[in-house]
This record gives C-alpha cells, sequence and structure tokens, in this order.
C-alpha cells in the first residue's frame, strides 16, 4: 500500500508513533522515526528493521528541524508523508495561574514542532505535486475546560495551523489533515487513571489506521479536516 512512500513520523518512540511506524513499515514504506533521544528510539524502535531510520532532532528548534529535512531531501529526494505525532500534554493550572514554562512547554511541543517540520518538507511537497500531512490535534480541544487551558489551547492552535495550512497548499496536491483522539489506551494513561475502563478507550493501533487512511491515496478528496477518533469514550 505504502510501497512507494517515504514518511516521517516524529514522535516515534512513544506509543501512540511506534504504532504509527509499525502501520507504515507492514505497508512497505522507508520510514524514518524521529524523536529527541537516541536511546528511547532505539529501545522503542530496534526490532524495526531496515525500511526503519532513527533520527534524533529537538522538534522545538528550527535550525535542527531544518537540518533534518534537509538532510532527508538529499537522502530520498522526496519525503511524501509527514506524520506529526509528537506533542506534550500538561493540566492542573488555572488560567490565571498559567505559567510561562507551561505555556512555551505546550506550545513548543503542539504548534512550534508542526510548523518547523513543514517549513522545508511542505514547499517539497508542493513542488513534486503530491503529499500528504497529518496533525494530531484533541477531541477536548472543541471547547473548553478547567484546568486544562494552555493544553486545550496548544491542540486547539494545531487545528486552526491544519485547516489554514490545507487552504494554502490543497491546490497543490497535498492533502493536511489532523486527527483528534480521545483518550488513548497508553501505559502511562492506564497508570494515572487506573480506575478508568480502558476498553472505551482508543488502542494506539486504532489511531495509526485512521492516521494511515488519511496518508492514503483514498483520502485525496479530504482537506483541513479534523476527525474525531474516540472510541467508545
Amino acid at each position: 500500500m505504502y510501497h512507494k512512500e517515504t514518511v516521517v513520523v516524529t514522535g516515534a518512540a512513544g506509543a501512540l508513533g511506534r504504532a504509527v511506524v509499525d502501520h507504515f513499515l507492514t505497508g512497505g514504506a522507508h520510514v524514518i522515526a524521529v524523536d529527541y533521544a537516541a536511546d528511547l528510539l532505539t529501545e522503542a524502535l530496534s526490532q524495526a528493521g531496515e525500511r526503519c531510520r532513527l533520527e534524533v532532532c529537538d522538534l522545538t528548534d528550527r535550525s535542527a528541524c531544518l537540518d533534518l529535512s534537509n538532510r532527508l531531501l538529499e537522502a530520498y529526494g522526496e519525503v511524501s508523508i509527514l506524520c506529526n505525532i509528537a506533542g506534550g500534554f500538561h493540566m492542573g493550572e488555572s488560567v490565571f495561574e498559567t505559567q510561562d514554562s507551561t505555556w512555551d512547554f505546550l506550545f513548543n511541543l503542539n504548534t512550534k514542532s508542526i510548523v518547523y517540520m513543514t517549513q522545508r518538507l511542505v514547499p517539497a511537497m508542493v513542488a513534486q505535486g503530491r503529499g500528504r500531512v497529518i496533525n494530531v490535534g484533541a477531541v477536548a480541544a472543541t471547547q473548553g475546560q478547567a484546568m486544562m487551558g494552555a493544553y486545550l489551547a496548544s491542540k486547539s492552535a494545531t487545528i486552526r495551523l491544519t485547516e489554514s495550512l490545507a487552504e494554502e497548499v490543497k491546490r497543490y496536491g497535498v492533502n493536511v489533515n489532523c486527527v483528534m483522539p480521545g483518550v488513548i489506551d497508553t501505559p502511562r494513561n492506564r497508570a494515572d487513571m487506573p480506575d478508568a475502563d480502558f476498553a472505551q478507550w482508543v488502542r494506539p493501533e486504532q489511531m495509526a489506521e485512521v492516521i494511515g487512511f488519511l496518508a492514503s491515496e483514498a483520502s485525496s478528496a479530504i482537506h483541513g479536516a479534523s476527525v474525531p477518533v474516540r472510541g467508545l469514550s
């Protein structure tokens, strides 16, 4: 299904990132798995195989993202799919208590990382006349909630960035869309919410299937969508 595709997956060492990497590798793609630490990548993807290239990058650093993008384009000629999976979560502060460190942490990971990874790869997609970008928002970002203002603001910004970029490039063969997960069934979420009904949550593999659809030719008519993926919650 993806035999001709070169796919970049950020946040590849996380639970969702690993599922997305596995999905595209199973489909025959070449995958560049990106995260902020080599040991995390090696531990998470040690069995990924020769079609998976591990790359360390600080996604909150513009020059680091540009350097990575340039190296990948030089090595592969093109990157046809960009999955911006990396992101951060924090809650517990009211809006009036929000610290600069919280705001910067969330907006750096949830929005700047998208801008920085698209700045070179998307123009290359436009030049080649095809490409897919999939971002990760959040179902919760459709409305405000107490003690989550900065996080929801950053994920709301992700959705607006998705829509804006889609409008800018949709006439050049490039599709930009977003998934909005509910609670993903990860070890961290289980530890944080031990009394929850885990069967109601979305499995990372299910999220990866939706991301894979948005990266496929079947989604060619979809631009700027934010797709809720809530499982049974």
